[in-house]
């Protein structure tokens, strides 16, 4: 196996649009040759060619769009900004090559006389859809306003994730008083006071970057302090907001317009139903239908929880008109109560260095697999890190980054992204390189870095994602790992390894005190267990109410303002939200998912592959959760498979039956309530 891996000390964001240019007319000139060059086509003398072409493309822009995430700076905007309009025109032109299309569907006629196999043929197969769906039928005019509006669309994504990121950096509050900071740990105190020492202030710094955020709107006993951050964060890139300038309004009325656009075009009736057309779902009414029976059975219960805590801050803090600012708050205190356990209690217990070594304990348990850290890697932060993955007989399989803290100038949330796929050429072999990012509090004080449970498990589904890039065996890069895999398929590598977090056996391998080196204590695990399932409907009413939020609007071919997209926010949370926002929440501004991201009308995905993941889960719960022959079951079925069939075929070869809601429902603690 063999890679040259990126050099990101080299990363020039002078010369960057011009290397673009350059590869991007290089590649062009090269599609021209092979169809001009035969008119026998098959997939050596054409697909292999075009394969290695849209890979060099990619190692040139994958390092430089993944700094822009993690490392931001004005030149390195500048580039991407530049860029990502000229790769999109790229691909759409390529995609509107009707030469390029009626060559490919030469070889998809002849397939079984060229003697492809079953990977080869899905690759064929997903190049044609995706010709359709760049216009490839269309007239000339209709074709240059179709790649107008592609180009236009990569433009408004990349600038509504600018405002997000420069509207999170522009809030914090300096705090000199520490009493008013009264409720958060020392840890917590450690990181504000270590974000104003790395701002050159004094005292203690509240930011909207999310450790600090969660941690003032949890644990500080300030009602009014709560409100002030959750209002900031809730009303980022918003006209209301204390920095206007980042307003994503307009962007977001244009982004949904320009997507009803070039759904029209290619005649479908909405964006939603053309999003569909590539995922498992096959239509806009059977996700809602889908979203509506989770709804149906956990709306109930939702409003059951919050009358529980409505009633717990009355009695106990005198809090008659329970606000958001105050639901983590007070759900945290009540947990406190119930089961007398409470986030904090668990954080020391998780070190860094520990969760990671468990998190590839457990790997290497599951998959008989080998993974070593490697030194001297060129890398964009001191705190990133390299690792490389054998397999049992001691091959390379894969090679991964690891950038787990929060920092300014850096992206929120977590994702996997990749550097490059696995692919077969010329009797090379290349290496899968995947990086993957998340946003918990660095180490502070004189304490090592410590996780949250939730972070923990944010850790563990990313590393699904990055399992799944990396560990696959098919050789061609448009279905190899994550690649051709349908987008409302692609988190269940990533939410199955979410359960792990939660098996005694599992924390075993890592849980353990930072100071004493005491493994999680019995009493004190059974209490997390019981606290699983709290507010468990509400969490789920919460994401549904994201969901159909988004399918919605992407339904909606009347939107034209920022003001219709409130209208069916409001109608959405009338239904299945059990608190009402405030008139100030503006959250769809800040939205990134879809409309800075690969979500759009695609937001469902999460509760969709959660089903499938449950289910998946179920099985070891049945037959055993380290039990050698279901681990290699869903390592040859579902992760080494990659986009190399329908995710659903693939479901079916290892669970031997479609996907049930039971599993889901039953993870979630609702079955047992639903039954009784």
């Amino acid at each position: 196996m063999s890679n040259h891996l990126p050099e990101f000390s080299k990363v020039d964001p002078s010369t960057t649009q011009t290397s673009i240019k350059q590869l991007i007319t290089k590649n062009k000139k090269l599609s021209k040759s092979l169809l001009s060059s035969s008119t026998d086509y098959n997939w050596d003398n054409l697909m292999q060619p075009l394969s290695m072409a849209d890979d060099a493309l990619q190692k040139l822009w994958s390092p430089v769009s993944h700094l822009n995430s993690v490392v931001n700076t004005p030149e390195l905007r500048d580039a991407y900004t530049a860029c990502v309009p000229l790769i999109s025109d790229y691909h759409t032109a390529m995609g509107q090559d009707r030469d390029l299309f009626k060559a490919i569907q030469s070889i998809q006629e002849n397939q079984e006389a060229l003697g492809l196999d079953d990977a080869q043929k899905k690759v064929i197969e997903n190049a044609l859809k995706s010709f359709h769906l760049s216009g490839v039928s269309l007239s000339k005019k209709k074709q240059h306003l179709f790649r107008e509006i592609n180009k236009k669309l990569s433009e408004l994504s990349s600038a509504f994730a600018d405002n997000v990121l420069d509207a999170t950096n522009a809030w914090t509050k300096q705090i000199d008083d520490v009493t008013q900071l009264a409720g958060l740990s020392d840890a917590n105190l450690d990181m504000m006071k270590q974000a104003a020492e790395q701002r050159d202030q004094e005292g203690y710094l509240l930011t909207l970057e999310f450790p600090s955020y969660i941690a003032v709107t949890t644990y500080a006993d300030d009602r009014a302090l709560r409100e002030e951050v959750y209002h900031a964060f809730v009303t980022r890139a918003a006209e209301n907001s204390s920095h206007p300038e980042f307003d994503n309004s307009e962007l977001m009325e244009d982004i949904l317009q320009l997507r009803q656009e070039k759904a029209k075009l290619l005649d479908f009736s909405n964006f939603a139903a053309l999003s569909l057309d590539k995922k498992m779902a096959e239509s806009a009414e059977e996700v809602i239908g889908f979203l509506d029976q989770l709804a149906d059975k956990s709306y109930p219960f939702a409003i059951k929880e919050i009358e529980a805590l409505k009633d717990f801050a009355q009695k106990e803090y005198g809090i008659d008109d329970l606000q958001p600012w105050d639901l983590a708050y007070v759900s945290e205190k009540l947990k406190l109560k119930l089961f007398d356990f409470g986030e904090e209690d668990l954080k020391p217990y998780f070190p860094v260095e520990q969760v990671i070594k468990g998190l590839f304990e457990l790997v290497e348990k599951l998959y008989r697999v080998t993974i070593k850290q490697k030194q001297g890697v060129d890398t964009w932060h001191e705190d990133v890190r390299f690792y490389e993955i054998f397999n049992a007989q001691g091959e390379l399989q894969a090679q991964f980054y690891f950038d787990l803290y929060a920092r300014q100038h850096k992206r929120g949330g977590a994702w996997m992204d990749d550097y490059c796929g696995r692919f077969k050429y010329a009797d090379k072999l290349q290496t899968p390189v995947a990086y993957m990012t998340c946003n918990s509090a660095s180490a502070s004080g004189d304490k090592p870095a410590l996780m949250t449970h939730n972070e923990v498990i944010t850790l563990f589904h990313e590393f699904g994602h990055g399992l799944h890039h990396m560990l696959t065996q098919v050789d061609y890069l448009d279905v190899s790992g994550i690649n051709g895999v349908e987008w409302d398929a692609v988190e269940l590598p990533s939410q199955f390894m979410e359960n792990w977090c939660w098996q005694k056996e599992t924390l075993d391998m890592f849980a353990a005190h930072y100071e004493s080196g005491k493994k999680l204590p019995d009493d004190l695990f059974d209490k997390m267990q019981a606290a699983r399932h709290f507010q468990s409907a509400m969490l789920m009413v919460r994401q549904l109410e994201f969901s159909l939020f988004d399918m919605k609007i992407h339904q909606d071919t009347t939107i034209k303002s920022a003001q219709q997209i409130q209208q069916v926010l409001d109608a959405v949370r009338k239904k299945v939200a059990i608190i009402k926002a405030n008139d100030f929440n503006r959250f769809q501004n800040s939205f990134s998912h879809i409309f800075a991201g690969g979500y759009a009308a695609g937001y469902y995905s999460y509760k969709w592959a959660e089903v499938l993941s449950a289910d998946a889960f179920a099985r070891f719960e049945e037959e055993g959760i380290f039990n050698a022959e279901v681990s290699q079951d869903f390592l040859s079925e579902i992760l080494t498979k990659g986009g190399s069939r329908p995710a659903m075929a693939s479901f079916i070869a290892f669970r031997g039956r479609k996907p049930t809601v039971d599993a889901l429902l039953r993870h979630a603690g609702l079955a047992e309530e639903a039954a009784a």
